[in-house]
């Protein structure tokens, strides 16, 4: 009975991957960059004096692409999840209310300037994103 208990652990171990990756849309690293890169295009696109720091931004998406990567998820999962609508609706969402929770008002721009000179000042991920003109 010794001899069968380990060849059946090291069976049920082969047959089932060890770490099972969580769908990329519960990715909480992976989310919560993205949602700050929309926060952080809203405001760019919204307040006159804040531009975003494109080179930067492409730079770590790049990262984040990495990330997922060595994660071990492959690059059809990683395409699927950015072109996926549900997702993109999901990720919008999250960021106008987090805006919203703000003060943000669509008809303010200066309200948008006000979260993203704050988010700038206090070095978030946000606020690494973009950049006072």
């Amino acid at each position: 009975m010794k001899k069968i208990l380990p060849v059946a652990l090291i069976a049920a171990m082969l047959s089932s991957p060890a770490v099972a990756l969580e769908p990329l849309s519960q990715e909480k690293y992976i989310n919560d960059r993205l949602i700050a890169a929309r926060i952080a295009d809203r405001i760019r696109r919204t307040c006159p004096s804040i531009d975003g720091r494109i080179l930067y931004a492409y730079g770590e998406a790049r990262k984040l692409k990495r990330y997922a990567e060595k994660k071990g998820y492959s690059r059809a999962q990683i395409d699927a999840f950015l072109d996926s609508k549900e997702d993109k609706r999901r990720i919008y969402a999250i960021a106008d209310d987090y805006l919203t929770r703000n003060g943000a008002k669509k008809s303010e721009p200066e309200t948008y300037c006000r979260i993203g000179r704050q988010e700038i000042a206090r070095n978030t991920i946000i606020g690494s994103l973009l950049v006072a003109k």
